[in-house]
């Protein structure tokens, strides 16, 4: 079987006609959404970041907030998105800006939970450039808690990771929070 049988099994077992003239292509339209949606699986982090990283004596903090994320619950295949906000330390190397924005994506285009997704950003951060240190931070709204289960609608989860000096110095990690604005 395929996706597409798979999905046109399951329209059936809801009880819907997957002939019906609304549901004919809806067994493709989803294989090929979860084709995308799921497209980190076919990434690894040293294509994503393709070389762009460079030597710099900078050593002031650096963060890219509001980054924007999908991704889709392992437990229940609902979405959950958001927003992350990643800072790092220099060491002697800096990455470009536009390269955090897709290892964000790398690892929130897999089947996830947030605080494995918040963790593997975090740890990438570190291979890739050897940092200081790395700070994570990401909120999100889960559609398993809006649209089933408890059905609660404001609720946002938060997550973070902090490494290297994130983690063992007070001030670094809360000179980054106070940056990024987390409420």
């Amino acid at each position: 079987m395929n996706i597409k049988d798979d999905i046109a099994h399951i329209i059936s077992e809801i009880g819907e006609d997957p002939s019906r003239e609304g549901l004919v292509e809806t067994p493709r339209r989803v294989e090929k959404s979860f084709e995308y949606l799921m497209r980190g699986y076919g990434q690894n982090l040293k294509s994503v970041v393709n070389g762009a990283v460079f030597e710099s004596a900078d050593d002031e903090m650096v963060i890219v907030r509001d980054i924007e994320f999908f991704s889709m619950c392992e437990h229940h295949l609902l979405p959950f998105f958001g927003r992350a906000h990643i800072g790092y330390l220099p060491q002697g190397r800096i990455i470009g800006v536009s390269k955090i924005a897709r290892i964000v994506d790398m690892y929130a285009r897999r089947l996830q939970i947030q605080e494995r997704l918040t963790s593997q950003i975090a740890e990438a951060m570190m291979e890739v450039l050897g940092p200081e240190g790395v700070g994570v931070v990401m909120e999100a709204r889960h559609m398993c808690m809006q649209m089933r289960g408890v059905e609660k609608q404001n609720s946002v989860m938060t997550t973070s990771c902090m490494l290297g000096s994130f983690r063992r110095e007070a001030a670094t990690r809360g000179e980054f929070l106070r940056l990024i604005g987390v409420r």
